[in-house]
Order: C-alpha cells, then sequence, then structure tokens
C-alpha cells in the first residue's frame, strides 16, 4: 500500500515538473509573437526594442499599417510574392505528385539508385547551390525576374518525394487493375482514380510547397535587384536597413509586415489544418 501511496505521489511530482517546463517553453515561444502583434499595431514610433518592451503609452491603432502600405511598395511585394508562391507552388505539387506516383507503382531498372540519389540530395541544404544557380540564370538571361524564382523553387520539386511516395503505397493496386482491365491508361488511372483518393497528400504537397517561396530570403536576395521585383521578405529587409537609423524608425512598420505576412499564413494552414495532418500521418509509412 505504501509502494503505490509513494507511486502515486511520485507520478504527480514528474506531471507537476512536466507540465511546469511545458508551461515556460510554451511562454517563451508565445511571447515572440505577442510582442510582434502588440508591436504592429503600436502607435507611439519605435525608438528600439529593448528600450520600447515596456512602454509608458500603451496605446493601439493601425497607423503602422497605414504607413506600410503608402510610403513603402510593400503591396507590390506582396503581389510579387503571391505571384512566385502560386505558381511555384503549382508547378512544384505536380511534379512531385507525378515523380511520387512514378516511384511508387512502376518498377524498372534504377528505381532503387534514382529514389537513394534523390533522398541524399534532398538532405544537403538548398543554398549550397546559390552561386552556381544564379551563374545559370546569369548565362540565360533570367536575373532579376519573377521567372528566375519561380524555376528556382520548382526545379528541385523531385527531391521532396518520400512523403508523397509513402501515402501512394497505401492506396491498395487491386483499383488501379480493375481499371487498366477496363481500358484505363496509366495517365487515366492516375488523374481520374488516384488524384480524386489523394486529397489529403495533395493539400500537404500544395502547404509545404507554397510557404518555402512564400518564406525564402536567400535566393531572391541573390537572384532579384530591382526594388519593384523585391518579394515581402527581402522588401521588408531593405526596408529596415536602407539608412543608418532607418532600424529603429522602421521597427514598427515592419512587425506590421511580417504580421500581414504571417496571418496569411496562420490562416492558411488553418484552413487546412485537418487534410495536412492526414497527409502527414497517411505518408508516414515505409516505402
Amino acid at each position: 500500500m505504501m509502494q503505490k501511496s509513494m507511486a502515486k505521489i511520485g507520478g504527480r511530482i514528474s506531471d507537476a515538473v512536466t507540465y511546469a517546463v511545458l508551461g515556460v517553453l510554451g511562454t517563451l515561444w508565445v511571447l515572440p509573437i505577442f510582442y510582434l502583434v502588440y508591436t504592429a499595431f503600436r502607435v507611439t514610433p519605435s525608438t528600439g526594442i529593448i528600450n520600447t518592451l515596456f512602454p509608458s503609452d500603451l496605446r493601439l491603432g493601425i497607423g503602422n499599417f497605414v504607413r506600410l502600405f503608402r510610403d513603402t511598395l510593400f503591396a507590390k511585394w506582396l503581389l510579387n510574392t503571391m505571384i512566385v508562391a502560386v505558381f511555384s507552388c503549382a508547378l512544384t505539387t505536380l511534379f512531385i505528385l507525378m515523380v511520387s506516383y512514378a516511384l511508387s507503382r512502376l518498377r524498372f531498372r534504377l528505381r532503387k539508385p534514382i529514389m537513394n540519389v534523390l533522398l541524399v540530395l534532398g538532405m544537403f541544404p538548398g543554398f549550397m547551390s546559390m552561386i552556381a544557380v544564379y551563374f545559370i540564370l546569369k548565362a540565360m538571361g533570367l536575373t532579376n525576374s519573377l521567372v528566375a524564382l519561380v524555376m528556382v523553387y520548382s526545379g528541385s520539386a523531385a527531391l521532396s518525394y518520400y512523403i508523397c511516395k509513402g501515402f501512394f503505397d497505401t492506396v491498395p493496386r487491386a483499383m488501379e487493375e480493375a481499371a487498366i482491365l477496363d481500358g484505363a491508361s496509366q495517365p487515366v488511372v492516375f488523374w481520374k482514380i488516384i488524384m480524386p483518393m489523394a486529397k489529403p497528400i495533395i493539400v500537404y504537397t500544395v502547404l509545404t510547397s507554397f510557404i518555402s517561396p512564400w518564406c525564402d530570403f536567400i535566393f531572391v536576395n541573390t537572384i532579384i535587384s530591382d526594388r519593384e521585383k523585391y518579394t515581402v521578405a527581402l522588401g521588408l529587409f531593405k526596408m529596415i536597413n536602407a539608412e543608418k537609423n532607418s532600424f529603429n524608425d522602421n521597427f514598427t512598420v515592419f512587425c506590421a509586415g511580417a504580421f500581414v505576412v504571417g496571418s496569411i499564413i496562420v490562416t492558411l494552414f488553418m484552413s487546412m489544418q485537418k487534410y495536412y495532418v492526414e497527409g502527414v500521418t497517411a505518408g508516414a509509412v515505409k516505402g
């Protein structure tokens, strides 16, 4: 009886410590987001991060958003980012689905070596090829263009095949075999039978393909130099680093831009969260 009581007390202490640690970690995670949202709506001009962490004037307003769209090219940058993200997402999703389906269903001699090579290449950070990509685009006359960004973001789409392939491996082959016996070709099977069943993995692929160009800074900073063609990541960075005192003067405007960019991503994820989780779990099998 004493042992059970001690075990129960030990379990409660363990739970209390676990919840305390999780509470501290959750607070540390939420605090920067809270501060960004508060700063985006703050009325008082920014004079630095530390000095205004607990300002005496707590008034809120939308003045920073007015300055963001009136005094900067943020609307243009947001449009550029949306164009690049949408077209990159469409191409990337198409490439990933087709490559994943082919590697899941077709059997050919170099299938395993190709899968291994793609998996290894996908482990290397994309920025390692940044200089080579820049010179290739320069030779093609495509630098400083949104088309170049779309090509860069969708060019390596096949390297992310493994999650989708795991999902296609779970689809029973009997359905495809029955359709082929009825006279359907492989493309018809893919578009008419497999795709309607693959909504969760399609949503997962769309979300992951959209967020990468939406948040990227490295390739944009390398390829784009025209201020009219900036994306939001590069535009906001240049805005607070344009002049000596521009960081302090424009920090609240920068937070307003970050709030707009983050709100779009959060809204997209929240609206598709159900399918996103289903896509991840459905593709998390050994192929």
